[in-house]
């Protein structure tokens, strides 16, 4: 049974001794005033933890970053959106350093204590002057109040900011949780391009901690996608300072368990906030498997339907065609027997034993005419499962992909191509 958590705003600076602030740069168009630059910071020493990309190709923040983390524990996050800083070689490597150094020395900490994180276009190197003369103001204008115009600032091709904070008893005291992510493209299962950030002010263990976010990592940000690709920026960074002054949270407790749980509680919040913000997506869809011969499996099954252009594209035409379901399940390389397999629509059987129910096409079309749905795949094996949030795939996400030329000749005037 979850604990009774109780839901509170503030997002990411809810937590106390967390302060935020965000201001315009100007970093994808100088004559834009939209937030692209952001902090949070922690007034407190924290144990931290991080998640990042498992695209073999990384961006400098994402490696800069885990390089940091492995030294020291985080205090501060510096975040930039409108340019990934990816691909950029030598310089962006120095560029994301300079960001933490020149970060932390206002700050006046270390420079392994600043954590980076930048999401945009990929391969335009980062318009440094335009960041530069913002840093001063960034920190000046800290406070705990500001964690909605962190959420804001972080985001690329959202429609809006995602942010999501809670309080809960543990360990004799209340602790907050609170945290803010971005992403709507390249969302996939083993972490997306997504940024999240969460902030705790419980006191506890860095085993614990770690423990906590790959299980909430494992069981939220990797269970969605939008169009099956995963990025060179993703990152998810947790810190924790304290100052609720609980008893220690330690790991193999019962207070580490439902820490656990309380922050994937959070995270399940902002994941999916993420595919229901999707890129021009009309559908959320709940893909769960059953049935299956193992828990590899289930996953396989449920990654193949879910990230499949052709049932992706008749969720988005309302048409409730199983066959291209049960087709993807037969690629999946997982093992399976066609002859058992049932699918569903919400709880109407479409495929029965891997043939044509007998339900009544209307009842199936009225149920992908919601904008909320969820598909069951039973593959009658064995008692493995496995669920994925998914979206489809419309006409108006390939228009808005076309092209990001205007960004490229942004940089050449800018004098950075």
């Amino acid at each position: 049974m979850d604990l009774p958590y109780t839901r509170i705003k503030g997002g990411v600076c809810a937590a106390k001794g967390f302060l935020g602030n965000a201001v315009s740069c100007g970093i994808k168009n100088p004559d834009s005033d939209r937030l692209d630059l952001c902090l949070i910071y922690s007034e407190r020493a924290c144990q931290s933890a991080g998640m990042f990309t498992q695209n073999r190709v990384k961006a400098a923040p994402v490696r800069v970053s885990q390089s940091h983390l492995r030294a020291e524990d985080a205090r501060a996050i510096i975040t930039n959106s409108g340019n990934a800083n990816a691909c950029t070689g030598p310089i962006g490597m120095q560029d994301a350093k300079n960001m933490a150094k020149e970060t932390a020395r206002l700050l006046k900490l270390r420079q392994r204590e600043v954590v980076v994180c930048s999401t945009g276009v990929i391969g335009l190197p980062m318009p440094m002057m335009r960041i530069e003369p913002h840093y001063q103001a960034l920190i000046d204008g800290l406070d705990p109040k500001k964690g909605p115009d962190v959420a804001k600032a972080i985001i690329t091709s959202d429609t809006h900011e995602k942010e999501f904070a809670i309080s809960v008893k543990l360990g004799g005291k209340r602790i907050r949780i609170g945290g803010c992510a971005k992403g709507a493209g390249m969302i996939n299962p083993n972490m997306a391009t997504m940024l999240c950030y969460v902030t705790t002010d419980a006191d506890i263990s860095k085993k614990c901690l770690k423990k906590a976010i790959e299980e909430s990592v494992e069981n939220t940000f990797n269970r969605i996608t939008i169009d099956g690709d995963t990025s060179t920026n993703d990152s998810v960074i947790l810190m924790a300072n304290g100052a609720a002054e609980n008893k220690t949270i330690r790991r193999g407790t019962k207070d580490c368990q439902n820490f656990s749980h309380a922050l994937q509680f959070v995270m399940n919040k902002l994941a999916k906030a993420i595919v229901r913000d999707g890129e021009r997506v009309t559908k959320f869809v709940t893909v769960e498997v059953k049935g299956a011969r193992n828990h590899s499996d289930a996953k396989k099954v449920a990654q193949a339907v879910a990230n499949s252009s052709l049932v992706k594209a008749s969720w988005n035409g309302e048409d409730p065609n199983w066959g291209r379901i049960i087709h993807a399940v037969g690629y999946s390389g997982a093992s399976i027997r066609e002859e058992l397999i049932d699918i569903y629509y919400d709880t109407k059987r479409a495929c029965e034993g891997g043939l044509q129910s007998k339900t009544n096409p209307e009842v199936l079309r009225n149920i992908v005419n919601k904008p909320e749905f969820k598909i069951t795949i039973d593959l009658g094996i064995g008692e493995a499962t496995h669920r994925i949030y998914a979206s489809d795939l419309s006409p108006e996400y390939v228009e808005f992909n076309r092209s990001e030329y205007a960004y490229w000749k942004q940089a050449k005037r800018d004098g950075l191509l």
